[in-house]
């Protein structure tokens, strides 16, 4: 299983939402192509809403299965059919 941690969206231990776009434009998403993908609850900062959204709106066009939390009580959240 892939996993995305928000905390490597933080700037200056926070989420900026102008940083933050600007890292997803950068990710090549299509290596989770066919992948089972766990977007992690925990993060060093709060994460608004928002974040989680644009992460899970651009998995969606390549993922099999995207979950989110800890590995040990993941919620599927998407199912690529």
């Amino acid at each position: 299983m892939e996993n995305i941690n928000l905390d490597d969206f933080l700037s200056e231990g926070i989420i900026k939402e102008k940083d933050f776009r600007k890292k997803v434009s950068l990710i090549d998403w299509s290596k989770y192509e066919n992948q089972k993908v766990i977007i992690k609850g925990c993060s060093r900062a709060k994460v608004p809403t928002w974040a989680f959204l644009i992460i899970t709106a651009n998995l969606t066009k390549y993922a099999k299965d995207i979950y989110f939390g800890e590995p040990c009580s993941a919620i599927n959240i998407f199912k690529n059919n």
